[in-house]
């Protein structure tokens, strides 16, 4: 491992990310891969896959919880920080900004130069599935686990399918490589151990205090009749209950804040819209919903607070489980379980490649071809991540604009 980053060094690379990361959490998950595990080696292919694996099993914004892993295992706590304000600050700026009007944009459905970006993360994702395939799916049965999960996730189609499928992964590696001598053609025994700067006594004290404030803050709205309360509440019980990431939180949000007329459902879906376009996580559509929200506080200063309180829960539980998973990771049959749990991961990759990324992207040959050769830019040039996400915006314009 490098040196550890500074505050600065973090925050400047994961804000590179923030404003160049298009595609959703799968896609992030891909620019993840190519940045930290490739390109910086800030941590190995094995202690990647994990961080995956275990944002997978917690509810939350997959891309932004393994963000704030990185950015802990990188630069301790202040790493985590400038992490996540790096990668979230440029969309929940843009998502305020265009809350307060800043929305001339149009109709993007038939915008070349985001047909572009979509493309552009085709090429990344699966760019990130074939390496971590490589690594994790050497022998046929790691394989058929990879291949059988992506089926399921595809079938199934929901956000707890993923969680599935990596638990029957995690199963079918306990009952399979521990029973076996580990060969050449399986993962090592020994992991690269992630750096946790503190122990299972404060990560249960997160753990506490996230149930807490599951249970606590309905009871409390009840005794407190308070919209800022109200408002932290709601988003931070569909922060909670999200499996799947970011498009999975938006029959939530819309039950929060549409149902008791908080926000339209005009403006909610406006907004659901704009934040297709944007970089970085699709959470920080919160910010455009605290900004525009009746009930006080709104604003920036809404903004601000309704970011905060949808990405709590997956701070307070990602950081609550981290020191436990390290723990369970370096014991033999956690490690014979993660060799199933990391083939299952390159699956739930897989099928996300499938849908939604290649089928909201790739509709003719035009668009295969902006997609191959931003694929082959990546993987034959190495060109950085930016540089493709650029030249791709800039040929669909060209070739894509409807």
């Amino acid at each position: 491992m490098n040196p550890p980053s500074s505050f600065r060094e973090t925050f400047l690379v994961f804000l590179r990310l923030g404003v160049t990361s298009f595609g959703g959490p799968v896609a992030h998950l891909g620019y993840f891969h190519e940045e930290f595990v490739v390109r910086r080696k800030w941590l190995e292919e094995a202690a990647f896959a994990d961080v995956i694996a275990l944002a997978q099993f917690l509810p939350g914004p997959a891309s932004s919880q393994v963000g704030l892993v990185i950015g802990l295992h990188r630069a301790r706590w202040r790493g985590a920080l400038a992490a996540w304000l790096g990668f979230t600050l440029p969309s929940a700026l843009l998502m305020t900004g265009f809350a307060y009007g800043v929305g001339y944009l149009g109709d993007l459905k038939h915008a070349g130069w985001l047909a572009g970006l979509k493309l552009a993360a085709v090429a990344v994702v699966a760019q990130a599935v074939l390496t971590m395939a490589g690594k994790f799916c050497r022998n046929i049965f790691a394989a058929g686990i990879a291949l059988a999960g992506s089926v399921a996730v595809l079938a199934w189609g929901s956000g707890l399918a993923q969680l599935a499928v990596i638990a029957s992964g995690g199963l079918l590696g306990w009952l399979f490589f521990g029973q076996k001598r580990r060969g050449s053609d399986t993962s090592p025994q020994a992991r690269d151990d992630l750096d946790v700067p503190y122990g299972s006594r404060l990560g249960a004290i997160l753990l506490a205090i996230f149930a807490a404030l599951l249970v606590g803050l309905p009871l409390l709205r009840v005794v407190t009749p308070n919209p800022a309360l109200a408002t932290f509440d709601s988003l931070y019980r569909a922060g909670a209950l999200v499996f799947g990431g970011g498009h999975v939180v938006l029959p939530l949000l819309q039950t929060a804040v549409v149902n008791p007329g908080w926000v339209p459902e005009d403006k909610f879906l406006a907004g659901y819209g704009a934040a297709q376009a944007l970089p970085g996580p699709l959470f920080s559509f919160a910010s455009y919903l605290g900004a525009i929200m009746k009930p006080e506080p709104n604003g920036w200063a809404g903004a601000a607070w309704c970011l905060l309180a949808l990405y709590a829960p997956a701070v307070l539980l990602v950081f609550g489980a981290l020191p436990f998973w390290i723990s369970l990771r370096r014991q033999p049959f956690a490690q014979a379980s993660l060799q199933g749990a990391n083939a299952a991961v390159v699956g739930v990759l897989l099928a996300a490649l499938i849908h939604p990324v290649w089928t909201s992207a790739v509709h003719g040959v035009a668009d295969f071809l902006v997609a191959l050769g931003a694929y082959l830019l990546l993987v034959v040039a190495k060109a950085p991540p930016w540089l493709v996400v650029i030249i791709a915006a800039g040929a669909g314009e060209v070739f894509l604009r409807g």
